[in-house]
């Protein structure tokens, strides 16, 4: 089979066969293959579009040309996977949560392009705490924690990293097949047996649209049908960070003040949503009701916390940083962003403020870049909340004091003010599972 008929036929809008998306996977993992027929199928693909079976077909391919997990915890595995946002730190809030209620979290995140590092890059913030480790030891520390999260291996769909290199620089990014398949074939690969997906919806996210976040989860659900997996999705909110920290020690510090119950607000609520829902597919609640009291039983009591730490310190870390986090890096200097009037905010444009926090160190604009951990935004408004002139609008914890002027100018940018109260911005949009959609905003 030549790989020139693939792009032929998916250039006149035909579906491939199980067999031909098999040659394309293999030969994405071979890095003796050439990128120039790789990119001009990704460019098919984006342009004719793939079916569902087609898609599936695609996920498993590429799961399948590295390590497939198929981890022994004592549990059912069960994973989350966020596609991104500005302050979404989501998964070290829940993933404590979930084990302290007897789920077993198996959890491979990534370092980040963009406005802030990582989950890898937020953790590495913690003193001595190791993300890279062995497979049997990742899965050792689920069996006996309840939770880990690591890298992904090196070994774990290697298709999948050479794609996505390509699709970056040819434009080929938007394409939901491309998108599921890619998000879904880590999750298979990484032995998850129930998966709950995060698409985000907003100023700050990939998707901008409710319904495009629908037809991507719609996908990835039926991805999860078709290879035996439990897959929920929920849609939340990313019209504004979501969380009051931006930056990847400022992140770890947010995730401790809501696990130690001194933080409430749209980080925990989201956390819960999708917390309920990997409780429901652990087979550890009857009902959403039941699993939302027992988080936060596990929350109130203190055990989602010493779950966390218990985690730290199983992966190295100093757990101390739990009760103390003045262990976590500090910037050198604090900068308050003062309203320019009075006024209610009207909007936040998520995306200008993880902009912002990129410029001042917190993220990487290409791999090579080094990030500084200590830097970053602290939010002080809210859509919706009354502001008085001069009063803050957020901290920007900096090092390079050359990179305040453009930062703080950004952040201003960000927040469009009126005179007149407007409702807070809501954090769920939606949810799919396999056999039904609701929609509530």
């Amino acid at each position: 089979m030549d790989f020139v008929d693939l792009i032929e036929n998916k250039k006149l809008g035909r579906p491939l066969s199980d067999e031909q998306i098999t040659l394309f996977a293999q030969a994405a993992a071979d890095p003796d293959s050439r990128d120039y027929q790789l990119a001009a199928l990704l460019m098919a693909i984006r342009l004719n579009g793939m079916d569902a079976r087609e898609t599936a077909s695609l996920t498993m391919a590429m799961a399948q040309t590295g390590d497939m997990l198929q981890p022994e915890v004592g549990g059912i595995p069960v994973d989350k996977h966020s596609t991104g946002g500005v302050g979404d730190t989501t998964t070290l809030v829940l993933v404590p949560l979930v084990a302290a209620c007897g789920g077993k979290v198996i959890k491979m995140s990534g370092r980040g392009l963009g406005h802030t590092g990582g989950t890898m890059d937020k953790l590495e913030s913690i003193p001595g705490f190791r993300v890279e480790l062995p497979e049997e030891t990742f899965i050792d520390i689920v069996r006996r924690v309840g939770c880990c999260v690591v890298g992904q291996s090196a070994h774990l769909v290697p298709a999948d990293k050479r794609l996505y290199a390509l699709r970056d620089v040819t434009s080929t990014v938007d394409s939901i097949p491309l998108i599921a398949s890619s998000i879904m074939s880590k999750k298979l690969a990484g032995g998850a047996q129930g998966i709950v997906l995060d698409v985000k919806v907003g100023s700050g996210a990939l998707m901008k649209t409710t319904q495009d976040c629908v037809a991507l989860s719609k996908v990835m659900v039926d991805i999860g049908v078709r290879s035996g997996r439990e897959v929920i999705a929920m849609i939340t909110g990313m019209q504004e960070p979501l969380g009051s920290h931006i930056g990847n020690a400022l992140e770890v510090k947010d995730a401790m003040n809501v696990l130690s119950g001194r933080t409430k607000g749209p980080l925990l609520e989201v956390s819960l949503l999708l917390g309920e829902q990997m409780l429901l597919l652990s087979h550890l609640a009857k009902d959403a009701e039941d699993a939302r009291a027992q988080l936060l039983k596990a929350l109130e009591s203190g055990a989602g916390l010493a779950k966390f730490q218990e985690m730290i310190a199983a992966q190295g870390g100093d757990g101390r940083v739990c009760g103390d986090t003045s262990l976590l890096p500090q910037a050198a200097k604090v900068v308050q962003v003062e309203s320019p009037r009075d006024g209610y905010i009207h909007s936040i444009d998520a995306q200008a403020i993880g902009n912002a926090a990129q410029m001042m160190g917190a993220g990487r604009r290409s791999k090579e870049d080094v990030i500084d951990l200590a830097v970053g935004i602290v939010m002080n408004k809210r859509i919706g909340d009354r502001v008085s002139k001069g009063e803050s609008l957020a901290a920007l914890h900096i090092n390079t004091p050359d990179t305040v002027p453009a930062a703080r100018q950004a952040l201003l940018n960000a927040f469009t003010l009126g005179d007149t109260p407007v409702p807070k911005a809501p954090l769920l949009y939606a949810r799919v599972t396999k056999d039904e959609t609701e929609i509530y905003q």
